[in-house]
């Protein structure tokens, strides 16, 4: 067998083992030399989707990379909601073009300062942004992409420096009910050093959402967290609950039940309202530092969350001295499968203007597609000489429009 001798290593090897090291040297080189030139062009080829691009002028471009699909559209949380011609409501949205590279893009003009949530539909299909990586489950059937346009009005949404309160994951007997639910309690800074006794503001959500949307979507804690800590809100608890008597907690967590899930119309049965006052209110009066009376009790909700707070307010006259009815108002909601018992509702008014709420606040957008319910309800109060304020605002049934009213509400109680 021949050999190979490598001069001053003193290393002796067969030909044959010797011409196939080289080889492999050889093929090992010629790697080093092309896998750049590799790498370059198989990153040129994924190049990434820049989406949702934020501009100077605050304009915000939408992309999805769909070389196959038909048509691509945008709906978002802030887009108006409409009468669909057949009975129904549809939310409008914005159409995408295709590109060259296949990539739909779409420029929604100068959009104001805040939180938002979207998502494309690609040939009818709901799909979430792959360039964007925040996520939040948008109510009860989807999620959605989320969107912030930083400025002055969504400057409370971000956690920003100061102390911070805590939010608590609570699981409590519910014999009104008969379950073990679930409900999220946020207390102030400063909360568990503190021997003081805290006001207490209950929150409730809307259709569709459960006791995971005010800490999430809402932006409560935060909210919260930023008013005090400027010194415009008096430091206090609140209590997010899920306002779905059917429900155990959020469908994420929640244990199967036997019984069938209501919808959104068993937000509308009472039965909430009756767990609220006899389960809620005394596991936090016995569980935590608060402070009991109707002048350390606020109670708030948006659309169906607006009705529970109508509803228990109603039934209930001296247990709350400031109440906030957020998008909702003396509707008919047969449309929804929901019938509501209006016979009583003037005896009920009389009653909780008797007993004096330090505050009755009403909100709602002037596209909202409640927004006669609210004017309906104005009318009432108003004949009843009734005592309440009234804030109305741009846009609909959106978060956007809820932050903004949490924003406000929050810094006019237990003053």
């Amino acid at each position: 067998m021949r050999h190979i001798t490598f001069t001053g290593l003193g290393i002796v090897i067969p030909v044959e083992r010797a011409l196939r090291k080289m080889r492999f040297a050889g093929f090992l080189t010629m790697l080093l030399l092309v896998a750049p030139g590799m790498q370059a062009q198989e990153l040129a080829q994924q190049t990434p989707v820049v989406s949702p691009e934020l501009a100077a002028d605050n304009s915000v471009t939408f992309r999805i990379k769909a070389p196959d699909a038909a048509e691509v559209k945008l709906t978002g949380n802030w887009m108006p909601v409409a009468p669909d011609g057949q009975g129904g409501f549809a939310q409008q949205m914005v159409s995408l073009e295709k590109g060259g590279d296949g990539v739909w893009a779409a420029t929604v003009p100068a959009m104001d300062p805040e939180l938002y949530a979207y998502a494309f539909m690609v040939d009818g299909v709901r799909t979430l942004d792959p360039a964007n990586k925040h996520i939040v489950r948008d109510g009860r059937f989807s999620t959605a992409s989320v969107l912030y346009v930083p400025g002055e009005a969504s400057d409370l949404y971000w956690a920003k420096k100061g102390p911070k309160g805590s939010v608590h994951e609570v699981w409590y007997e519910s014999p009104t009910l008969g379950l073990t639910r679930r409900m999220f309690v946020y207390t102030p800074p400063g909360y568990a050093e503190s021997n003081a006794n805290y006001p207490v503001l209950y929150l409730l959500h809307g259709g569709g959402g459960d006791e995971e949307a005010w800490p999430t979507l809402g932006a409560a804690p935060n909210i919260i967290d930023n008013l005090i800590n400027a010194g415009k809100a008096k430091p206090m608890l609140v209590v997010m609950t899920n306002g779905n008597p059917d429900q155990a907690a959020a469908f994420t967590v929640s244990p199967k039940l036997d019984t069938e899930s209501q919808g959104a119309g068993g937000m509308a049965n009472m039965l909430f309202e009756k767990s609220l006052v006899n389960d809620v209110i005394p596991y936090i009066e016995a569980h935590y530092q608060v402070a009991t009376g109707k002048e350390n009790r606020a109670l708030t909700g948006l659309s169906m969350g607006g009705l529970q707070t109508m509803n228990t307010s109603f039934e209930n006259p001296g247990m709350f001295d400031y109440i906030g009815v957020m998008s909702m108002g003396f509707a008919d909601l047969s449309r929804f499968g929901i019938n509501i018992d209006h016979s009583k509702r003037e005896a009920q008014i009389k009653a909780l203007g008797a007993a004096d709420p330090d505050l009755y606040w009403i909100a709602c957008g002037k596209d909202d597609f409640l927004y006669e319910s609210v004017v309906t309800m104005r009318e009432q109060l108003d004949a009843l000489d009734f005592d309440y304020t009234y804030r109305e605002s741009p846009g609909g049934h959106t978060w956007s429009n809820w932050r903004i009213y949490l924003s406000e509400f929050a810094p006019m109680l237990f003053k």
